[in-house]
Order: structure tokens, then sequence, then C-alpha cells
């Protein structure tokens, strides 16, 4: 599949900011089944250093500074993205999750430490009993690794309810279990918490997800939204990515911006200002295929 993606953020101040420093993870990556065609990020106003970098897990950064008075800072991103689905393995013929655990500790091949690092505490991650207990019964003793996965991942799409006013990004894991409501991102955050309180190493991918509208209706531009997911590693495979919001495993409809730790990792803007006293964000996202989309 061939896609156009179109994000924009729009920051509106009630008093000027005089200076203002942010890093931006909106290029989607290069990765095995996902090929950027071409892209392009436009800041207004103008910034005085614009630089772009790759990031310690390989997503492709940009940091700009905007050192003059505005009122207004807009942030629009531009990708052409080729997206082809992974060839999967059998769940059922993937390694028990306890032996998965042991190698994950003995291995010491460049693979095995990348993905090892996955295995402990982020910011927004903190494995704890609670989370091991939750993820257990999907874990018996010498169960398939990805069988598992998919029946955690199964489990906290009917249990867990969305809902975009339950949590702010700073809402902790104990409280999303307690209440059992949230969003993408605090499920991927939840089912990462699982895994990694078993022992297994998981990362966080931010990125997008394409969308169709009801049956019926037109599709409206600038509708959809960032999307959340969550990898899991399993050796002799490599890296699995699940999507708990919608319980299924990703698909050639899941665009991919960056992966990392958590989404602290990969927030798409962050940054810090001087002024610009009350504010207000706005963010349009589309996601449309190449065949349907206009240049």
């Amino acid at each position: 599949m061939l896609y156009r993606v179109n994000h924009a953020t729009i920051y509106n101040y009630s008093e000027p900011v005089t200076l203002c420093h942010n890093l931006v993870h909106l290029t989607p990556r290069q990765a095995l089944h996902q090929t950027l065609r071409r892209s392009q990020i436009l800041v207004t106003p103008l910034p005085g250093v614009l630089l772009q970098e790759t990031d310690y897990f390989g997503n492709a950064t940009l940091f700009f500074s905007i050192q003059e008075p505005h009122p207004k800072l807009t942030v629009t991103a531009h990708h052409l993205v080729e997206v082809t689905p992974p060839a999967l393995p059998e769940p059922s013929q993937t390694i028990p999750w306890d032996q998965a655990v042991v190698q994950l500790r003995q291995d010491r091949s460049q693979e095995g430490l990348d993905a090892y690092q996955y295995v402990f505490s982020s910011c927004y991650v903190k494995p704890n009993v609670p989370l091991a207990d939750y993820a257990r019964p999907s874990f018996p003793q010498g169960r398939p690794l990805l069988e598992g996965v998919l029946d955690l991942t199964q489990r906290i799409h009917a249990e867990f309810h969305y809902d975009p006013t339950a949590t702010t990004v700073a809402t902790p894991l104990a409280e999303v279990l307690a209440r059992r409501r949230g969003v993408c991102q605090d499920f991927a955050h939840l089912e990462i918490g699982c895994l990694r309180s078993l022992g297994l190493a998981a990362r966080y991918s931010s990125g997008y997800l394409l969308t169709n509208p009801p049956p019926g209706q037109e599709r409206l531009v600038g509708a959809d939204a960032s999307h959340a997911w969550l990898s899991v590693h399993c050796p002799g495979y490599g890296w699995i990515d699940v999507d708990p919001t919608n319980n299924q495993l990703t698909s050639d409809k899941h665009i991919t911006l960056a992966w990392g730790r958590d989404y602290d990792d990969v927030s798409p803007i962050k940054g810090i200002i001087l002024g610009g006293g009350r504010h207000s964000v706005r963010v349009a996202v589309d996601v449309v295929p190449g065949e349907e989309s206009h240049p």
C-alpha cells in the first residue's frame, strides 16, 4: 500500500512566545516493511535553527528553535510512504515464552542486547507485581510466546474501554489498570508493562492507522489521528507488532513513525517556550491511499 500522510499541528498563544526549542518525531521510519519515498516538514514561522538528526533508537528527528516573538506556531508534515504486510509466524510455532525470558538474559549478540534493553523500566512504564498478575493468565508455563501475547492483547481489548477523556499522558498505569479506561497510548503502555513484568522485551511504536468512514458517509479530511501500538521481541523471529486498541497484529494499514521505550522517547512534538500565556493546540491528521490522493 502507498499512502500520503499529512499531519498538521497548530499552537495558538494568547501572548507572543519569545523563544521556543522543539524536538520533533514526525518522519516515518525506513524499516523492513516500510519505505519512505518522500518527506517534508514545514515550520512557520521560519526557525533560526533547524537540525535533522537520528536519535539513539534510529528514529529521524528534527530540532528547531524560533528566536523571534510569535503568536502562533504551525508544524506541518507531508509524507509518501509504502507499506507491505509483514510475514508472520504461526503463533503456536513460536518459542515458549518462559524460554524466551531465559534466552533474553543469556543472549550476548547485538540483536539480543538490543532487545534486552526493552525489558527494563522507562519513564511511563514501570514493571511491577500487579501488571505481572494481570498478564499471568495469558502466559501459563510453556505456552508459545505469540499465543500468549495475542491472548493478552485480546483481553485488554475486551476489558478496557476506549475513553479519550479518562487519561492524560501522565496518568499512571496503576490508575489505567484500576479504572479500565484510556486511549491507544495507555493500552500500548499497559501491555508493554505486562510483558516487561514477566521478563519479556517490549517496545512502544507511534504512527498512523488508515481508517475508513462508516458505510454511506464521505471520508473527512483531517479526521484521522496519531496511533500507538507495541512490539514484542520473539527470539528466532524478531519483533512482532500488536495493536491492543484494535485487537490485531499490525498490517499494511499501520504506518510507523518511531519506536522507543515508551511515549516519552517518541513524542511527536515536545519542547519548551518562554511566554505565550494561555495556549491551545489543534492537530489534524489525514492518511490517504496514494492512488486516491492529490499531489
